[in-house]
């Protein structure tokens, strides 16, 4: 799969504006500020193809990328704390919107700062993606933050916290120095062969 030839198709910010779900999609999912657009920019190998907000919780739209064999949808970061009741409403909405509609999702990718012990809302969204029955693997961005000895205690305390979920995926990740993009690119590979397969 070439992850190279790639276009920005469109940002809906409404649920009805989301576009006909014609092709396999990975979502990317994670907090606000957790690296989503730099992950797929590094996937992608361009440089601003997902705009990386200076101020996090700007970004309030589901963004839509277009390859020629799936797409990659970018839901707005969550859990930032200076943005209003009614935005925090909207993109709830927006996001429900999207798993309300029979949509092509072949993996959802659930982003998650590996310096740092997953939030509240980290964990509800792996709690509804498990239950809901998603294929979904998480990955763990700024693995070039920690020194060895940290990124090891780290490495097994995420892998603790999935215990109890068999067979998820946990992939360290750079942005900087490209450390798990391989891993990244063959798990979106072999799910969308998985999807097209199973697909009746």
């Amino acid at each position: 799969m070439n992850f190279n030839e790639v276009s920005f198709e469109l940002a809906a910010g409404m649920p009805e504006q989301l576009p006909e779900s014609d092709l396999p999609e990975i979502v990317f999912s994670g907090h606000s500020n957790v690296g989503k657009s730099s992950l797929i920019n590094k996937l992608v190998q361009r440089k601003s193809l997902a705009r990386v907000s200076s101020q996090p919780g700007k970004t309030a739209t589901i963004n839509f990328y277009k390859l020629k064999e799936f797409r990659l949808v970018d839901f707005p970061g969550y859990g930032y704390a200076k943005v209003s009741k009614t935005e925090k409403d909207r993109w709830a909405k927006l996001v429900e919107g999207y798993f309300a509609q029979k949509r092509k999702c072949a993996l959802i990718i659930q982003i998650l700062d590996l310096r740092h012990p997953p939030t509240d809302d980290d964990l509800n969204m792996i709690d509804f993606l498990y239950r809901s029955g998603y294929n979904f693997a998480a990955v763990l961005t700024k693995q070039d933050k920690l020194k060895k000895t940290k990124l090891d205690e780290q490495l097994e305390y995420y892998k603790d916290i999935f215990s109890t979920i068999d067979n998820i995926p946990l992939i360290p990740f750079s942005a900087q120095t490209g450390y798990g993009n391989n891993d990244v690119r063959k798990l979106i590979e072999d799910s969308i062969n998985l999807f097209n397969n199973t697909e009746v």
